[in-house]
């Protein structure tokens, strides 16, 4: 394990020097205020912005018949009929969710553009809205005339003989509806930006978009414009968690109003309420008619089940869900006969978007259900269960073709029960159950899928330009013999500058504070691919093997040029630092020469060099494609996923009788990220998934009545995790290096998902003696007391036993 490492990002941001979008505050800036529906279905018979038009400060209104005049929807990913779906930034002539934009006011403040929204007058025709996938499918409401159906998605995932190892089987569990909630991230910054549409026809923005290269694609075509003709910056951004991939929908109406205004700057800086009702949710899914087939001593041989996924009013970046969560097929387990049938629709709900451990998370926490539940119906500890079915050879292919690259699940398990104090807390558990107390104890493993193929994506949709993957880095020797680094990703707090500075100090043999690595990111200045991003777990893998390879490159133009330079042979030269700073030197000598001078011989004295030096440049780029091919798509076969990290963890619950909180007693968080590179941003990365988790598991749901109004649209209804109630959190890692990688790093972002499935098997195991199934992966007091209120097990599980 690497010692630990000063991050370079925290001199600004500890300093409060920090750029984030919302800090930009200069004179002559106007600000954008978006009016959003009251209602979640209805149509808009009529707008009259004129008394906005009329307030002193206010420069201009935009309503969604203007925004259709002046940009195309958004491409789709779906395949037809759903590809037919038409997108705009505003909605034109019909809301589909409550708080979608129907217009804007751009004014000389905040307070007077908020002013202007509220005069505007809009006339509404309310419709009957749809608020759940089993009604959206009966189409009798369909939310797009132009798809001519709710249905996005539908298919059939089948591998191995389902049928055969059902007649095989010596008990047949049938387990009824389970859901899993809606939720989403709460980053610290808010969706923002900052939109300028230039006299030379450009449009340059600055904001906190968390896939620019991919933002540039989408947005380029809907402005009408070239993509070189979108520049897009960020700076820093406080945090993303994939929902700040879909903020270019923001971004255009930006756009457009700088546009209207003559092209003055224009900022719009989205409150926090609006980022609750309209920003994005994680996907909510459902899973009916499961049927698993175990052996007497608790091995799961086969499972048949159908899933519905609802991804709100607009598909997106959808409907790539119903296919990312096959990465993780039969989660930690050596399963290799599955039926599922994969369904998605819209709903009129707030869009879905990708949310830390998109679609994975989902999949995952049902087939952990699927353990648990089984566990218990057949009196087999459940620890026991897992150790019983976990994969233990790799690298492991699942039965649809992904490559499990590395791991060691039973030492993670091992490794969280000694953290945790498993065998103290079945002492304390069948004391405590003896006095007729809900105490419990759960696990929950996680996997964690970095670097996708995009060629998954054309499973989905067959059409789709799509496949592979890349990441690039750009590393160049500048005059003042300082190693500048501009890479294809954009950070949204992962460390970036930390880890790629110390990598090429490594290379080259200096201290990091000898490279800079430009913060943030910029299509005008950065070298990027269409690949690149932060996103899927992927950093340690394709950006730093990006940043890998440039060093090569570097090094081996230094080499070139010191040999030159030195008349000796570039194996006798050795990077290090003199007394004049970075240099090369011949090994047992004191002949060197410094970065400096190298740098100059390039760029201002190269009139002394021969032509054997005329492509060195001091200047690379490097480009890291990962050795993918496109899946077979009518079998839903292929490797969709480079590295899978894992995540273990464990935990004790008590809830209370009286109140029905849960609180947890002990939590144990155990990672196998590979090759451990930089611990603090292992431990911040695996402290703050366990975070974003628990929260989701007992304080944060997005719920809606049934007229789709949403009622946890404030931190007053919906409750984020802080300090104050997070629990303490023992961690540890378990090392197995990927052999995929030239490092053996694997991802590590994508945590929040085992908190959610731990918890849900702790409070699973406490009432299991009461006759009662935990079918709902959201525990708050109240959730907890409208599901323990009777004894559900003969309605949700059945056992044919042969």
């Amino acid at each position: 394990m690497s010692a630990p490492l000063k991050r370079k990002e925290d001199e600004r941001l500890v300093r409060g020097q920090g750029l984030f979008t919302d800090d930009v505050n200069e004179a002559g800036l106007l600000h954008l205020y978006i009016l959003r529906s009251p209602y979640a279905h209805a149509r808009v018979l009529h707008i009259d912005t004129s008394a906005a038009d009329a307030l002193p400060g206010v420069i201009c209104t935009l309503t969604g018949s203007e925004i259709a005049e002046l940009c195309d929807p958004y491409m789709q990913i779906a395949p037809p009929p759903a590809a037919n779906i038409q997108d705009y930034p505003m909605a034109v002539d019909r809301v589909r969710y409550q708080g979608e934009p129907v217009a804007a006011v751009v004014a000389e403040t905040p307070a007077i553009a908020m002013d202007g929204g509220q005069l505007i007058d809009v006339d509404y025709e309310p419709l009957d809205p749809v608020m759940d996938v089993a009604t959206a499918l009966e189409d009798k409401v369909v939310l797009h005339e132009s798809a001519g159906t709710n249905r996005t998605w539908h298919g059939v995932f089948d591998y191995g003989d389902v049928d055969q190892a059902f007649a095989d089987a010596d008990h047949v569990i049938r387990i009824g509806p389970l859901h899993f909630h809606r939720f989403s991230s709460t980053p610290l910054e808010t969706s923002a930006c900052v939109a300028e549409w230039t006299r030379h026809g450009s449009v340059e923005f600055l904001c906190n978009n968390s896939f620019p290269g991919f933002a540039q694609q989408l947005l380029a075509p809907a402005l009408r414009l070239r993509t070189d003709q979108l520049r897009i910056r960020t700076y820093d951004v406080g945090g993303s968690f994939g929902n700040k991939i879909w903020n270019y929908l923001y971004m255009a109406i930006a756009a457009l109003a700088s546009r209207k205004t003559g092209g003055r700057r224009v900022k719009w800086s989205e409150t926090r309420t609006e980022h609750l009702l309209a920003s994005g949710h994680g996907n909510e899914r459902t899973f009916l008619d499961t049927e698993v087939a175990v052996t007497r001593d608790g091995l799961i041989t086969a499972i048949r089940s159908r899933h519905f996924d609802d991804c709100g009013a607009y598909t997106r970046y959808e409907p790539l869900g119903c296919i990312i969560w096959a990465q993780v097929l039969p989660a930690t387990y050596r399963l290799r006969n599955i039926h599922i049938e994969f369904t998605q629709a819209v709903t009129n709900k707030c869009p879905v978007v990708p949310n830390r451990g998109y679609s994975r998370m989902q999949h995952i926490w049902f087939m952990e259900r699927v353990v648990d539940i089984c566990a218990h119906t057949l009196g087999i500890p459940h620890d026991q269960m897992r150790l019983k079915n976990y994969i233990e050879e790799f690298p492991y292919e699942t039965p649809n073709g992904c490559v499990y690259d590395s791991g060691n699940y039973p030492a993670m398990l091992q490794k969280a029960k000694e953290l945790i104090g498993w065998d103290d807390w079945k002492q304390k558990q069948a004391a405590a159950r003896a006095e007729g107390r809900w105490l419990g104890m759960g696990i929950g493993a996680t996997i964690d899928s970095g670097t996708n193929n995009f060629g998954q994506a054309r499973i989905i949709n067959p059409e789709l330009p799509f496949s592979g993957n890349s990441e690039v880095c750009a590393m160049r020797l500048d005059f003042d013999g300082v190693v500048v680094v501009s890479l294809g990703t954009g950070p949204s707090g992962q460390s970036h500058e930390t880890a790629a500075s110390a990598l090429v100090a490594k290379e080259l043999n200096i201290d990091p504070g000898m490279v800079h690595v430009r913060p943030g990111f910029d299509t005008a200045w950065n070298t990027f691919v269409g690949h690149s991003g932060t996103y899927a777990s992927q950093f340690a893998v394709t950006g730093l093997t990006a940043v890998h390879g440039a060093c090569q490159k570097l090094k081996a133009e230094m080499r070139q040029l010191a040999a030159f330079v030195l008349e000796a042979a570039e194996e006798d030269l050795e990077f290090g630092v003199g007394a004049e700073g970075p240099e090369l030197k011949v090994k047992g000598t004191s002949r060197s020469v410094n970065y400096w001078t190298l740098s100059n011989l390039v760029n201002n004295n190269n009139a002394v060099l021969d032509e054997s030096l005329a492509d060195v440049t001091l200047n690379v780029r490097n480009v890291y494609r990962p050795d993918f091919r496109i899946p077979d798509l009518d079998r839903k076969f292929g490797n969709l996923t480079l590295t899978y990290a894992a995540l273990l963890h464990a935990v004790v619950i008590e809830i209370d009788k009286q109140t029905y909180r849960p609180k947890i007693l002990a939590y144990a968080a155990v990672d196998d990220c590979g090759k451990v590179l930089y611990p603090q941003i292992v431990a911040g990365q695996a402290l703050g998934g366990a975070a974003h988790g628990i929260g989701a598991a007992i304080m944060e749901s997005f719920d809606y009545d049934a007229d789709g109004n949403l009622l946890t649209a404030t931190f007053s209804d919906y409750c984020p995790i802080t300090a104050l109630n997070m629990p303490e959190v023992r961690h540890a890692n378990v090392e197995s290096p990927s052999p995929f990688t030239y490092n053996g790093a694997k991802g590590m972002g994508e945590s929040a998902g085992a908190p959610l499935h731990a918890i849900t098997g702790a409070i699973q195991d406490a009432v299991y003696g009461d006759g009662i199934v935990i079918t709902d992966s959201y525990h708050s007091p109240p959730a907890l007391h409208r599901l323990l209120q009777e004894r559900n097990y003969d309605q949700v599980v059945s056992v044919e036993s042969r």
